[in-house]
């Protein structure tokens, strides 16, 4: 039993900074000892000063709520006396131990020491796929009582509460991950080396190994393969009556929808009959259950799987969610199977050879404590579970598979080939739209032999199939693999297969001399090339902005310093063989770690031999008329911005391919929410090459589904084409003030340039008109991926989010978490986007009107995306808002507006604006 006692506390302050004059409000302590809770303190402290509006907002403590209290040096020295001899625990130490020291040394007295556990960092390792690490995220993540967040009493008993649990889900380890993690536990910041020591006199002498494989002495969750009991087939639902029976189980007060029976009659006819249908469906018809049943009908049918095929790895993960709640509803298994690429999945014989490397930082110490706990849960493999810091990422990049090919003892524990095995054994794949279209390239198909093909979010299709033949030169990432293999004597890895050298009496210093010699080498022809592209095309047409995308030239391409760099790297790659092949045969002599190094050393030389095959395809092989190359740079970050893009023009060719394989074999259905473009309703299929004998269905909303859809028009805006940018921008963030200020936040504003964004963003900053109440999230400003700006967006009672591309499409923001969508710019792409560019030309010369055929459909696609974020359901209310006046002074204008689903459109002043909100309201 522990002998440690905990004070678990939380301080609740004015601000962040004492030495600004910020003080404590609140100060609350929950001590444990013997892994229970056995005593409580909890004080309001008066700050001597005002409450600023934002903290009594977050926190519901006044200055009515505190006018009795006592200053902090009046309890000072209770506090001090009450933490001597606790290990000081705090959900993130770094603020609450900061500030309680400065603020005791200003009360006169010594400043508190001794051991303190952070638990943000022991979340992190022992609950490493949670979605977030704040409290909040936490409480909810684990089922842990948190009555008011931001008050410090709570905040503190929910803080203790995952300290119990997480000490007791220690103690479950296998003794063999304990020991590998004690082992890092002393590079953590905070001394969560205590506990880890405590589980290990816990487990001595028991075996805590039963439930786990173990590879390499690494304890693993050995998947199970999936096995199918296929029962008797189940009738598809003909009519409206029995349809209703099997809805009945999923949505027990369900009334027939005539759109969501009709989507599932064409989906199960177009199995039946192994015919393609495209489907556009809108918000509130029900769309992924309406294609889910007749689905799982036709597989239990065929007992052959169905694949359903979306656009991201993260819709693919909420399909299984949706899958998963149909499971429960229906009351029975369907075996589901989700593949994405191989890379995403951890090589667990790569990890367990980097274990053995002993020049970890922070960031790579504690994703190895995430990755070793996450081993005993995992059944999939799948690195996306991992929530990792951007420098752990690296480290997850190290680990990736890429191959097939594995070491023999590796086979049982490689949970890409499990996936693989599983499909066979599945009613349901769920997959990516790139890994869908790259199946032919496998030496074995691994999407044959199945009763249905549903592609989700089809408009997507096109862009994936680009992509995915897509190559790219970053010069960061180039520098990356370099350093790995620098031959330089600052190259950790160099140093310790010149140690194994060594031990074997080898001769390396003429190698050596060789090796970095031919690095040098190869590194000056390499600056010689980046430089040259660095100062390339250096005048930019567009002067408010340092951004640079320009397509790469034939002149530029046939320097022929290009071909010098490639010779001097195959030199070096030869060098680099060469240097440790006399070592290579001797793996049975080497100890672990010389292991892991020679593995580590051929690893990186197969990358340098990856990155020499893309040199060529990028700067030495001439590009044809269906592919176009191009460069991107930022002035102000040279080399380090530089990226060279050579993508297919289309990507019509590539679905053809794979969408030929399954002709007459299986039915195909295409769905998404915007399949249309105004006049051109089959511009997404023609994009993806699709022949005009695939019938094209459309729904309509239910009725009365855009009810509370208010598009505004401000007509007093600025013309975009007559101003500056600058101008623009001042009534642009005018506009974003006053909206939110009506609205009271709950505010994304979609913009097109980055740069626009991020200017609109400091001016709405600078005019401190929101900064008190509201939080600002901007893309590429504030911290983190899109899924967690999206997440603090949710979070907040009062938020404005400045996004651009990405937060157009694929967000789901129900209720009234979000009440204003506003338009910044029509969603034209830019001309001179390297792309469009190439694909306006290719429309010119068939003799066709680019703006027409590309443009405006392009752009009336985004905007009906745009629209989509705003409105999830039917007692939903909100404002879609327009700033750009070409839509009403452009003949293309109604385009747009006739694209959108019936709704209320009025014409406003920004005056106006306010008033309609605000009667919108008060209705």
């Amino acid at each position: 039993m522990s002998t440690s006692k905990y004070a678990v506390v939380d301080l609740e302050t004015t601000g962040h900074s004492p030495l600004n004059g910020d003080r404590i409000i609140q100060i609350a302590i929950v001590f444990i000892e013997n892994n229970k809770i056995t005593d409580t303190y909890m004080r309001y402290v008066h700050p001597q000063r005002p409450i600023p509006p934002f903290i009594h907002q977050l926190t519901s403590i006044g200055d009515e709520e505190l006018k009795d209290a006592a200053p902090f040096e009046k309890i000072a020295e209770e506090v001090a006396d009450l933490l001597t001899g606790c290990i000081f625990v705090a959900h993130n130490t770094d603020f609450d131990v900061s500030f309680l020291q400065k603020e005791l040394v200003r009360c006169g007295m010594a400043k508190w020491h001794g051991k303190t556990i952070d638990t943000v960092e022991l979340a992190k390792i022992m609950y490493p796929t949670l979605p977030g690490y704040r409290l909040q995220d936490i409480a909810e993540s684990l089922n842990i009582s948190l009555k008011q967040a931001h008050r410090a009493d709570d905040d503190a008993e929910a803080t203790a509460l995952f300290l119990l649990k997480a000490i007791e889900k220690i103690k479950t380890l296998p003794k063999e991950t304990l020991n590998r993690m004690h082992e890092r536990s002393f590079a953590m910041k905070s001394d969560v080396s205590t506990l880890f020591y405590e589980a290990l006199k816990h487990v001595r002498g028991k075996d805590t190994s039963s439930d786990y494989a173990l590879f390499r002495g690494i304890p693993y969750l050995q998947s199970k393969p999936t096995t199918t009991s296929w029962p008797q087939p189940i009738e598809f639902p003909v009519d409206n009556m029995a349809k209703e029976r099997v809805m009945q189980k999923i949505h027990p007060s369900y009334h027939v929808r005539e759109s969501q029976a009709h989507l599932m009659d064409l989906t199960w006819q177009a199995f039946v009959e192994k015919k393609q249908i495209a489907v556009e469906i809108p918000t509130g018809v029900g769309k992924t259950i309406g294609y889910l049943v007749p689905a799982l009908i036709r597989a239990y049918e065929t007992k052959q799987p169905v694949v359903i095929s979306t656009y991201t790895n993260h819709l693919v993960d909420t399909l299984a969610e949706e899958v998963q709640k149909l499971e429960k509803a229906l009351q029975m298994t369907i075996p589901t199977t989700v593949v994405k690429g191989m890379a995403n999945y951890i090589s667990v014989g790569k990890f367990e050879e980097l274990l053995h490397f002993n020049d970890e930082v922070y960031d790579d110490s504690i994703t190895i404590m995430q990755l070793l706990v996450w081993l005993t849960e995992t059944t999939t493999g799948d690195l996306d579970e991992v929530n990792v810091s951007g420098g752990g990422q690296l480290f997850i990049d190290r680990i990736r598979k890429r191959s097939m090919r594995v070491k023999k003892d590796e086979r049982v524990a490689d949970f890409y080939t499990h996936t693989l095995k599983n499909c066979q054994q599945s009613m349901v794949i769920l997959t990516n739209h790139s890994m869908l279209v790259n199946d032919q390239q496998r030496y074995d198909p691994l999407f044959h032999s199945i009763s249905g093909l549903v592609i989700d979010e089809a408009h997507q299709m096109n862009q994936a199939a680009i992509r995915t033949h897509q190559q790219v030169f970053s010069y960061t990432k180039w520098k990356y693999v370099m350093s790995q293999l620098n031959g330089l004597a600052s190259c950790q890895l160099l140093f310790d297969i010149q140690d194994i050298l060594k031990r074997f009496h080898f001769n390396h210093k003429t190698s050596t001399e060789r090796l970095q010699y031919s690095f040098n080498e190869f590194m000056l022809a390499f600056d010689e090339s980046m430089l040259i592209l660095a100062n390339s095309n250096s005048t930019n047409d567009n002067k408010s902005t340092t951004r640079t995308v320009k397509p790469l030239s034939k002149r530029l391409r046939t320097n022929e310093i290009f071909d010098k760099v490639l010779r001097k790297m195959n030199e070096y790659i030869s060098v680099t063989e060469n240097y440790a092949m006399p070592i290579q045969n001797l793996s049975n002599e080497l100890t672990l770690h010389e292991q892991a190094a020679l593995s580590e050393w051929f690893y990186w030389i197969n990358e340098m031999k990856i990155k020499a095959g893309e040199w060529i395809e990028l700067f030495l092989e001439q590009p044809n008329r269906s592919t176009t190359i191009w460069m991107e740079k930022d002035s102000r970050s040279l080399p380090g911005s530089l990226q060279i893009k050579k993508s297919p023009v289309n990507g019509s060719e590539v679905i053809r391919n794979f969408i030929d394989t399954f002709e007459g074999e299986t039915g195909i259905v295409w769905t998404s929410g915007t399949l249309t473009a105004g006049q051109q309703d089959r511009f997404v299929l023609d994009q993806a090459g699709l022949p005009s004998s695939v019938p094209l269905y459309t729904f309509e909303a239910p009725a009365n589904f855009y009810e509370g859809a208010h598009t505004l028009i401000v007509e007093d805006m600025p013309d975009i084409q007559q101003v500056s940018n600058d101008e623009y921008i001042e009534a642009v963030a005018d506009a974003l003030i006053q909206t939110a200020v009506a609205i009271e936040g709950r505010v994304f504003a979609l913009f097109l340039s980055h740069d626009m964004l991020k200017k609109t963003y400091q001016t709405v900053l600078d005019s401190e008109s929101l900064q008190e109440e509201y939080m600002l999230i901007a893309q590429g400003v504030s911290s983190g991926s899109r899924h967690k700006l999206l997440k603090t967006f949710k979070q907040q009672k009062k938020a404005v989010l400045f996004g651009t591309t990405s937060f157009w499409e694929g967000v789901d923001v129900p209720g009234e978490q979000l009440t204003a969508v506003v338009i910044v710019r029509l969603p034209f792409t830019s001309p001179e986007e390297p792309l469009f560019k190439a694909r306006s030309e290719a429309l010119v010369a068939e003799h066709k009107n680019a703006f027409t055929h590309l443009g405006l459909p392009e752009a009336i696609l985004r905007f009906r995306q745009g629209f989509g974020r705003l409105i999830r359901s039917t007692d939903e209310q909100g404002f879609f808002i327009i700033l750009d006046r070409r839509i009403d002074t452009k003949s293309y204008g109604q385009s747009f507006l006739q694209a959108l689903p019936k709704s209320l459109v009025k014409k406003v002043s920004l005056e106006g604006l306010v008033n309609e909100i605000e009667n919108c309201y008060n209705e």
